[in-house]
């Protein structure tokens, strides 16, 4: 958050998130996501968001049928992230 403010370090964790609170401070909080990887921890959790939607449960008990079903799945978020990405036109 941005205004997070430091933990007393008795608590658990509390070191670690003290020392990136100092670091999102020092880089800035884009350039610390980047950094530190936070970016692609924070978008395979919101496509992990978006799979759980389309199903909290496999249907098929054979684990090939598993996989097909999960590729299904895989294959309908990418048409819709198609649909949404726009198509920009060579400037020439």
């Amino acid at each position: 958050r941005k205004n997070a403010k430091p933990w007393k370090t008795i608590t658990a964790g509390a070191v670690a998130r003290n020392e990136a609170l100092r670091a999102v401070k020092y880089l800035g909080r884009a350039l610390w996501r980047r950094w530190s990887g936070y970016h692609r921890r924070s978008r395979v959790e919101t496509k992990m968001h978006c799979v759980k939607l389309l199903g909290q449960r496999l249907v098929a008990r054979d684990f090939d049928r598993q996989v097909a079903e999960l590729q299904v799945r895989i294959a309908v978020l990418n048409g819709y992230t198609a649909l949404g990405i726009p198509v920009t036109e060579a400037v020439g």
